[in-house]
């Protein structure tokens, strides 16, 4: 009882600098990942290469890797020490792992969303077209909807992949569910006890978004039923 009553309010404070971490990671991340799908399938050769180049670096490294690159490699360059915008994310371990998240969570993000674009039938954008709609307007209000119906179950899982690698945060220091658990370990010797609390509360955030998301697939469902 007694570890419970001194676990459970720093892992709860650091839950909210998990859910931090994991908001801003998730919505730079989309709207990165809709960039890169855009330029996926707008047919330039050069938009669609930088795209898949930038897709297999961040898919076909661990984000571990990206962290430590990004946190301690870069952090040692003196174009970004001088520079009081970089350093400004850069030298924060916190603003760091939004951005290496959100620029993972980009790379998977852009193919998931690329095939929702590829998935919506053709016939659609004809009549778009054949109404008058102008390309932003057909973007709008026809393709954007549609691939996002599409591609919102397998977003859905990269939103909760996201949640979870937040927890590498604590490998940069930042004292994240993790970061407080492994302090915890280190002074009460606890493992299995604190981790346990600890994955608890990660598994009942997951529950939630999981729940979350498959109220939002039954309602676009029912939309596109109706």
């Amino acid at each position: 009882m007694e570890l419970i009553q001194l676990s459970m309010p720093l892992l709860l404070s650091g839950l909210l600098l998990t859910l931090k971490i994991s908001i801003f990671a998730v919505v730079i991340g989309f709207f990165i990942g809709l960039g890169l799908a855009i330029a996926r399938i707008s047919g330039s050769f050069m938009l669609a290469a930088f795209s898949q180049g930038y897709s297999s670096v961040f898919r076909g490294t661990p984000l571990m890797v990206q962290l430590f690159l990004f946190y301690y490699g870069l952090g040692q360059l003196s174009f970004i020490r001088d520079s009081a915008l970089a350093w400004w994310v850069i030298g924060d371990g916190v603003r760091c792992a939004i951005l290496v998240l959100a620029l993972n969570s980009a790379a998977y993000t852009s193919e998931i969303l690329r095939g929702g674009f590829m998935s919506v039938p053709k016939g659609a954008l004809e009549a778009a077209r054949a109404c008058g709609m102008s390309k932003w307007l057909q973007f709008r209000r026809i393709e954007f909807p549609i691939a996002m119906r599409q591609a919102l179950p397998a977003y859905g899982n990269e939103v909760i992949l996201t949640l979870k690698g937040s927890s590498l945060a604590s490998t940069i220091a930042v004292l994240e569910i993790t970061g407080h658990a492994k302090r915890l370990m280190s002074q009460t010797f606890a493992v299995i006890e604190v981790f346990a609390m600890a994955g608890a509360i990660y598994l009942f955030i997951n529950v939630v978004m999981i729940v979350l998301l498959r109220l939002t697939e039954r309602s676009l469902m029912r939309h596109m039923a109706a």
